[in-house]
């Protein structure tokens, strides 16, 4: 199993990793084989299903899906030039994408929200078609996306399910379980960051994963940032207020007084999560880590490390989010990353045990420490549901990055206390979030049908 930094770290939009980045991923890949194929298109349609559906509009799942069809992508998402292009679709019911003559397509006819049954690959599936000038299907692909910004075919994840663990990745560490992680990290002396960047060099130089991994940690920094001094209303209906900025003012303020209580420290970590997510509910430019729904826990464990904790060195960054990466990898392979298939533990829980590895590597931890303080954030967060209130990534979801950020730092301060030896494994935990998941009834897995959703008013 290898899953690079940059797959479990990607730069993108928000609101959702999985709703918004993974349906303009697929619809960008439907042009592709569009382009390829030997027959004239005359028009397009998408239909969305499963949580797909039912949270869609509050997470922008139509509008990504557009856009994906007019060519844009996540990475280099221009929000001015995009609003521009729907508007012309909505006015002509024509997308021209590039490389392709005008193809007929009304967002009001042939984007369909399908509130039937999910497909059967995964929760999240949507259907794209090309039809020919007599309305005649002439090409079809089912994508699913399975949270975290990755897309698969219907064939795709066929063969995925089918071969995993039957082959191993042609890394010098080809770990699939925390297990196997420890014993490697055992025999070669390497920490797991070391072990990480080894099978990195595999496919890019060293200097290209420096320069990508210095990337990630730039964006994550200037989304907290620009989340400290957002204000006014998030979109949506659901008339958040966005917080960051008064409680950075806030902090700053009672900085110098000698009189802050020592439990001041979790508002911090609660801020820089916060300014993240809340960005990310604007629709801004954040990093998957492992989704945008909890795009705030590792960021801001990294802030809180480098801004408040002595001996911290910017230059440890890429320990802290190899270490991560390796962590997430272990959850998305052997559970999962996405709300709609596991509830919210599969989100902000890898994120938590994620950033509780990252900042336990950097401070010296071993191996067993870094897999203790992952287990520890991980079992913690199991049975998590995903609510969202109105399917927007709003309520719960803004202040569960700054709780997930404060489990992190706990578990991993909690685990450098000991030697790393604990009861219960990393393993034994993705696996019964795996099987939590597989058991947790579909209304409180995004699709906004249980829990907070149905009990907050949505106006």
């Amino acid at each position: 199993m290898f899953l690079s930094v940059f797959d479990m770290f990607k730069v993108g939009i928000g609101p959702s990793s999985s709703h918004t980045m993974g349906p303009m991923v697929a619809s960008a890949r439907f042009l592709d084989s569009l382009r390829a194929s030997p027959f004239q298109a005359h028009g397009l349609r998408a239909s969305l299903h499963g949580s797909l559906a039912f949270t869609g509009v509050g997470h922008a799942t139509d509008r990504a899906t557009i856009l994906g069809l007019a060519g844009f992508v996540p990475e280099t998402y221009d929000a001015e030039r995009a609003d521009a292009a729907l508007e012309e679709i909505r006015q002509t019911r024509q997308i021209t994408p590039p490389g392709l003559k005008a193809l007929q397509f009304d967002p009001g006819k042939d984007l369909a929200f399908d509130y039937g049954p999910a497909l059967p690959g995964h929760a999240n599936g949507m259907v794209l078609r090309a039809t020919d000038a007599q309305g005649d299907v002439i090409l079809e692909e089912t994508y699913y996306s399975i949270g975290g910004g990755f897309v698969l075919t219907a064939a795709e994840l066929a063969v995925s399910s089918g071969a995993k663990g039957r082959t191993r990745a042609d890394v010098p560490f080809p770990f699939e379980s925390a297990a196997e992680m420890l014993a490697m990290a055992k025999e070669s002396g390497l920490s797991i960051a070391a072990m990480k960047r080894a099978n990195e060099l595999r496919f890019r130089t060293a200097a290209e994963l420096d320069r990508g991994i210095a990337r990630l940690w730039e964006v994550m920094s200037a989304c907290i940032d620009r989340g400290m001094e957002g204000t006014g209303i998030l979109p949506g209906g659901l008339k958040v207020r966005r917080r960051a900025k008064g409680i950075h003012d806030q902090l700053m303020a009672e900085r110098g007084l000698n009189m802050q209580a020592p439990h001041t420290i979790n508002d911090w970590m609660s801020l820089y999560a916060m300014a993240v997510n809340e960005e990310n509910a604007a629709g801004g430019q954040v990093v998957t880590a492992p989704t945008n729904g909890a795009a705030g826990v590792v960021p801001a464990v990294i802030r809180y490390w480098l801004d408040h904790v002595p001996g911290a060195a910017p230059s440890r960054i890429a320990d802290f989010l190899l270490t991560a990466a390796a962590i997430g990898g272990l959850c998305k392979h052997n559970a999962s990353i996405s709300g709609a298939e596991c509830g919210c533990q599969a989100e902000v829980g890898s994120a938590a045990a994620m950033g509780a590895a990252g900042l336990c590597a950097v401070l010296g931890g071993t191996p067993e420490q870094v897999e203790n303080a992952a287990e520890i954030a991980l079992e913690h967060h199991l049975g998590m549901t995903c609510d969202p209130v109105k399917g927007l990534v709003q309520v719960p979801c803004i202040e569960r990055n700054g709780l997930g950020a404060i489990k992190a730092v706990s578990a991993a301060s909690l685990s450098m206390r000991g030697d790393g030896q604990h009861l219960v494994s990393l393993d034994a935990c993705i696996e019964t979030m795996r099987q939590t998941g597989r058991d947790m009834h579909e209304k409180y897995k995004e699709t906004s049908l249980g829990g907070l959703a149905v009990n907050v008013p949505n106006c």
